[in-house]
């Protein structure tokens, strides 16, 4: 059986994978789409979102990095616990992702973007101890909050009811209960108790 070739001669089944790389929507634009929302309240839902994003891709890998290098009488039980957070902090970054393209706009994408825009501070590399562990994790929570309850106001101020409900639903919904998780492992407890 002969082998299916083009005019020029070389094979069909051949990937073309040298190609001119071109962009094809600005970081920064919105694409038109019908979905009832004005430029204005969808680029300032865009600009919101990709706050929130970059916070939230930032806090995700914090859970993982603290998962990695948990210690302590309490390692198997926050190894657990930071993993699981992790997971559900990576399904809110699959969705705000998913929500800022949905209103025609470009999200954040790539670890030095997200470097770039974070507002949540930087650990060191190093290993810290347990308790300083869960208090950056805290306040990268409450970073994210802040800018959640922020940003559903001005969505709904904007008309922009599925960028709230969204921020409200699953944004607060999911980081409230995170926080009292973690915070009740810094409650002043002892691991032992004696009655002498």
């Amino acid at each position: 059986m002969a082998k299916e070739t083009t005019a020029t001669g070389s094979d069909t089944a051949q990937p073309q994978y040298k190609v001119d790389y071109r962009e094809i929507q600005a970081f920064g634009t919105l694409k038109h789409l019908p979905i009832s929302l004005e430029d204005n309240a969808r680029a300032q839902s865009v600009a919101i979102l990709n706050q929130v994003l970059a916070d939230t891709m930032t806090l995700r890998d914090l859970y993982k990095k603290h998962h990695w290098q948990m210690s302590g009488a309490t390692f198997y039980q926050l190894h657990l616990l930071l993993d699981k957070h992790y997971e559900e902090q990576a399904e809110l970054v699959d969705l705000i992702a998913e929500r800022i393209m949905a209103l025609g706009g470009i999200s954040i994408a790539m670890a030095p973007d997200v470097a770039e825009m974070t507002t949540i501070p930087r650990p060191p590399k190093g290993r810290e101890d347990v308790p300083t562990q869960l208090a950056r994790l805290l306040e990268a929570h409450e970073i994210i909050l802040r800018q959640a309850h922020e940003g559903a106001s001005a969505a709904d101020d904007a008309g922009d009811d599925g960028t709230n409900d969204m921020l409200v639903s699953n944004i607060i919904r999911t980081n409230e209960p995170q926080v009292w998780f973690i915070a009740e492992h810094l409650a002043e407890t002892s691991l032992v108790r004696s009655d002498r």
